[in-house]
């Protein structure tokens, strides 16, 4: 039982500590002209979840920070985008962290990043009725690749910290 009960609270302390940056993230200005294009900060910690807990435990923590993030910002159409691109990046990178280990923890980020820009772009299509949004694709994929390493090797750096490895 205290095991059940300590994996629990690491899961709420993700949870909430991925929450306050997501929430503190929010009130950044946007980094460049094109919307959508951020760092991602929030997913760091679901990243470490996934390493530090495992694949159930990080879907908890994401979605609590979906759900009380869209909440605290206010914006219901944010938490549709923030859905679609939190699922699709977490049905990618919850297969990854078993291939990958944590030294090569920034790639499953990387493609993590690209998989929540494209589940943005597609609710972004449905809900503005067509496909023009799609000419962000190519900027919105070099943000996925910046944002994507650098919260990678954030994240790695503090699994591996965490690990005492």
């Amino acid at each position: 039982m205290k095991r059940q009960a300590k994996r629990l609270c690491e899961t709420a302390l993700l949870a909430a500590v991925g929450l306050g940056i997501f929430v503190l993230e929010a009130q950044l200005p946007p980094l460049t002209a094109v919307p959508g294009i951020k760092p991602g900060l929030a997913n760091c910690v679901t990243l470490a979840a996934l390493y530090l807990l495992g694949c159930r435990e990080a879907a908890g923590v994401l979605a609590v920070r979906i759900l009380l993030g869209a909440v605290y910002t206010g914006s219901p159409v944010s938490l549709l985008y923030s859905a679609a691109g939190g699922l699709a990046c977490y049905l990618v990178m919850a297969p990854l962290s078993r291939v990958f280990p944590s030294r090569q923890l920034w790639i499953v980020s990387v493609f993590g990043a690209l998989a929540h820009n494209a589940g943005q772009l597609a609710a972004a299509a449905v809900l503005l009725g067509g496909g023009a949004v799609l000419a962000y694709a190519p900027a919105l994929i070099l943000g996925a690749l910046a944002a994507g390493t650098f919260t990678g090797l954030a994240s790695q750096a503090a699994v591996r910290r965490i690990r005492k490895e």
